[in-house]
């Protein structure tokens, strides 16, 4: 039931962002651009496939809570659904507040926050750790008692709700402000501007923020992104830069009590320069200055994209009955592409070597499937090939990447992550 609300999810998940898209064309108003669309989408596959295997984990997690561990016994009601759905928001409340006051909660969520844009697309940039934690606070419900069929349908009907609070299409909502969390009151929550930080954390009911003192109303535009913006569209590095100022800022610390309280401190406690050496340390200076994306690059990233998300989509109703190194091998190169579409847009020159290690799963998934000798053959001379025409098949496909002009810039300059 879950995989196939997953699978349902992916189309209308792309439906409406195509809507939002052309609305935003038709209002003038510059929502989506490709490098962070492209961000957020692939932030936003990785979430998936990691939910497939934490959906059915914290299913059984539940079960268990409330099999052995339930304080009541709650029956299914109408009250205790509408109960349920307000018991969960308030939950999520105090998630998301935690999540945005303590460091080591704060290195997961981060990542969710990283867009300079507002749309649809936003809401997708989920990492795994955010997904792990945040099912961790889920597990009070079944411990209260609450069925577990019951809290997976609220958290479904949560889940969705959200998504469509990421958007700049939608003005304010008359009376509905003073009682739902809406577009802008989300729109608040994601702003950089000084009077809008750590306001509105609610999912679905405002009144959450206005009990606990965190609400703000949307009066000026907000500014989306990090107070401190990332100078990079790495994939890796989006999801595991502020970890890595965690753990600098941990070594830093004289004694473990000290290193605890860091750790659960709040994030301005980590000092702002400690980024920008992490940069210099695992991020090349920037190699190319090419914010003009030739067409081919753009249609590429596209392609791989649009492929790996029909893959995340035939996958998911299989999931069960794919044999146990299939999923890995497909995992695997479903990960791989999308750290291969963020290198690409850092203008990486290393992206030939996840190309080739790509070719080498794929290969291995068809060998699987179809174990023909003249197959297999083939693509074993394809390697060999590879491997003994390395630098030219390397030259000749990051000039038809990145344009030859490039390609003489890239080949002289490091390419760290």
């Amino acid at each position: 039931m879950n995989n196939l609300l997953l699978t349902i999810s992916i189309p209308i998940f792309l439906l409406a962002i195509a809507i939002e898209y052309f609305l935003s064309k038709k209002k003038n108003v510059k929502a989506f651009t490709f490098n962070s669309t492209i961000s957020n989408i692939s932030i936003g596959i990785a979430e998936r496939l990691s939910s497939l295997a934490l959906t059915g984990v914290f299913y059984s997690i539940f079960k268990n809570i409330h099999q052995y561990f339930a304080i009541f016994t709650i029956k299914e009601t109408l009250f205790t659904w509408i109960l349920l759905l307000f018991l969960t928001d308030f939950i999520w409340y105090w998630y998301h507040r935690f999540s945005h006051e303590i460091n080591i909660l704060w290195a997961a969520h981060i990542v969710h926050h990283q867009s300079e844009e507002f749309n649809l697309t936003v809401s997708a940039r989920i990492t795994v750790f955010q997904a792990l934690i945040r099912n961790v606070f889920w597990c009070i419900l079944p411990l209260i008692g609450f069925p577990v069929h019951m809290v997976m349908i609220i958290l479904l009907i949560h889940a969705a709700y959200s998504f469509f609070t990421h958007t700049r299409m939608v003005g304010k909502l008359g009376f509905l402000e003073y009682i739902f969390v809406t577009p802008s009151h989300h729109r608040v929550h994601h702003a950089s501007n000084v009077n809008y930080l750590d306001k509105n954390y609610a999912d679905i009911f405002i009144f959450w923020d206005k009990l606990f003192g965190t609400f703000a109303e949307e009066k000026e535009e907000p500014q989306y992104g990090l107070t401190q913006p990332l100078n990079s569209r790495s994939f890796l590095w989006q999801h595991f830069h502020q970890l890595l100022e965690l753990l600098e800022s941990i070594k830093n610390m004289p004694g473990l009590k000290q290193k605890i309280k860091i750790a659960l401190a709040k994030p301005e406690t980590i000092s702002p320069d400690l980024r920008q050496q992490l940069e210099k340390k695992f991020l090349s200076v920037k190699n190319v200055t090419n914010n003009q994306k030739r067409e081919i690059q753009k249609k590429y990233i596209m392609g791989q994209i649009s492929l790996i998300i029909l893959l995340l989509t035939l996958l998911i109703p299989l999931y069960k009955n794919i044999a146990g190194e299939m999923v890995f091998q497909l995992n695997a190169l479903i990960l791989i592409t999308l750290i291969n579409c963020g290198a690409i847009m850092e203008q990486k020159a290393w992206i030939f070597h996840l190309e080739c290690l790509r070719f080498i799963i794929i290969s291995a998934i068809l060998s699987f499937y179809f174990p023909d000798p003249a197959l297999i053959s083939i693509l074993l001379n394809v390697i060999l090939l590879l491997c003994f025409f390395f630098s030219d098949f390397k030259r000749m496909f990051l000039v038809f990447i990145y344009g030859k002009f490039f390609y003489k810039r890239l080949v002289g300059m490091s390419n760290k992550f």
